[in-house]
């Protein structure tokens, strides 16, 4: 075995080590209900919306990186909306105050959406076999992300907010 092969392996393996340690947190505290506040779900997809904007204005993509930008967008957009269904939300029948738990299905999407992306990683390599730039990658993982993220958002809000209104009809 080669030297860079040997550091290629311990590249994964530090990456794999740190996704479990994340993943075994985050399942350790998926049991925890959090309180649900419907006015602050958009805070986190305008920042990222803004960041992704400013990619997109200061390295712009060439040709059909914009139509591989809109598929991920459209991808991320499906997949947020899933991810978002996937949260346990609970409206307190007393105070009709909102809570949320992730679900061991929502954990274990994100787990699979990482999987394949390193899967990519290892079969695209540094992208020069594909010819592929790294400001177009960057450029569709930016959009995937907005669509997860902004649909996920969306999904919650306006599944919240028909949880809000039926208990306080009821």
């Amino acid at each position: 075995m080669q030297a860079q092969d040997a550091q290629g392996w311990i590249s994964y393996g530090i990456t794999a080590v740190i996704i479990a340690v994340v993943f075994a947190v985050r399942w350790r505290r998926m049991s925890v209900v959090k309180p649900l506040k419907l006015e602050r779900l958009w805070v986190f997809p305008a920042i990222y919306a803004a960041a992704a904007l400013y990619m997109v204005m200061m390295y712009p993509p060439q040709g059909l990186a914009w139509l591989f930008c809109a598929i991920a967008l459209v991808m991320g957009a499906a997949l947020g909306w899933q991810r978002g269904k996937m949260m346990r939300i609970t409206v307190d029948p007393d105070s009709h105050a909102l809570n949320i738990a992730s679900s061991p299905a929502a954990v274990l999407f994100l787990v699979a959406i990482v999987a394949v992306r390193t899967g990519a990683r290892a079969v695209i390599g540094d992208g020069q076999a594909l010819h592929l730039d790294a400001f177009a990658v960057t450029d569709v993982l930016v959009a995937l992300g907005l669509g997860l993220f902004t649909t996920q958002r969306i999904e919650m809000y306006l599944r919240a907010k028909r949880l809000l209104e039926t208990a306080r009809v009821g």
